[in-house]
């Protein structure tokens, strides 16, 4: 049996291979297409959880570095190594972990993007009290690290009652 196609003459093997052989493409490019869209959705997912895992690492030194400041006394405008006010502890952990932070509570809490709540708080998070006039990092368990007020020193304090009261907001650095 014999086809024309588009002034072709084909014989019928030849003319039902080509009809397969277009059928199959078709079939192959829809295919890779709904691999490709599969492949950007993995590989966005992908680079996602490395950046949180990356976040998480630095996140765990800086409050590696900021418990090492306990019993550190407070002063006024102090930004480490030996004495610290609140918000130039969290600055100094935090370089420590290769994350540049601005160096007052109120430009820490306005420039870092990343907003969090109470009840998301985790691991180096820098939580923001009485109208953003005080920082500290969260350490986890309740608890969180800060440089007080004159005459304290560095310490890790729970997070009780009038801390939740007082409380502004926090910020998650370093993603």
């Amino acid at each position: 049996m014999t086809v024309t196609a588009g002034g072709a003459i084909l014989h019928a093997p030849t003319a039902q291979a080509a009809t397969t052989e277009s059928a199959s493409t078709s079939a192959s490019t829809t295919k890779a297409a709904a691999t490709a869209v599969t492949s950007k959705t993995t590989s966005a997912a992908a680079l996602r959880a490395a950046k949180v895992a990356r976040q998480k690492a630095k996140a765990g030194k800086a409050v590696a570095v900021a418990k090492k400041q306990v019993g550190d006394p407070y002063r006024y405008g102090a930004t480490g190594p030996g004495s610290f006010d609140c918000s130039g502890l969290v600055q100094y952990a935090w370089k420590k972990a290769g994350v540049k932070l601005p160096r007052v509570a109120a430009s820490q809490f306005a420039r870092i993007r990343n907003k969090v709540s109470w009840k998301h708080l985790q691991p180096g998070d820098l939580m923001f009290f009485r109208g953003l006039g005080h920082v500290g990092m969260y350490v986890g368990k309740g608890k969180m690290v800060h440089s007080p007020r004159t005459g304290e020193r560095v310490r890790i304090d729970k997070l009780g009652g009038w801390r939740r009261a007082s409380f502004v907001g926090a910020v998650r650095p370093g993603m």
